[in-house]
């Protein structure tokens, strides 16, 4: 059995019919949104302040999720440039009735820290 991992979730949401396709299967894009939420985040967290999404790498997704699973979306900061921030960003699902979980998707994000002129700035390294 595979149960959820031991970190706190950045995120965690049911999904809900509003999310689905007509087949009952929760839309790849609104899961996106759930992990560029998590990883958005992070940044803000780790920059201080605004933080916009500027590339999604690697994205598979590697099962389904469907209408009433609860969506855990863990994200953690691998890496800081000079503005730039990298995130890894899991997302999981979990029956509501069950222990037994699965890693649904993957993806690294990056983040540019921006100031209010929407102009990039330095962030602190990572610790």
């Amino acid at each position: 059995m595979t149960v959820l991992p031991e970190q706190t979730p950045t995120i965690r949401v049911a999904a809900m019919p509003g999310d689905a396709n007509p087949y009952g299967d929760i839309f790849g894009g609104w899961l996106m949104g759930q992990m560029d939420l998590a990883a958005g985040s992070i940044a803000s967290r780790h920059s201080g302040g605004r933080a916009v999404t500027i590339a999604v790498d690697a994205m598979k997704f590697h099962a389904p999720v469907l209408v009433g699973d609860e969506v855990s979306v863990y994200a953690t900061l691998v890496a800081v440039g000079n503005t730039s921030m990298t995130i890894e960003v899991e997302a999981w699902r979990r029956a509501r009735h069950v222990e037994e979980a699965c890693k649904v998707t993957q993806a690294r994000f990056v983040f540019v820290a921006t100031d209010e002129e929407r102009r990039p700035r330095k962030v602190p390294g990572l610790a």
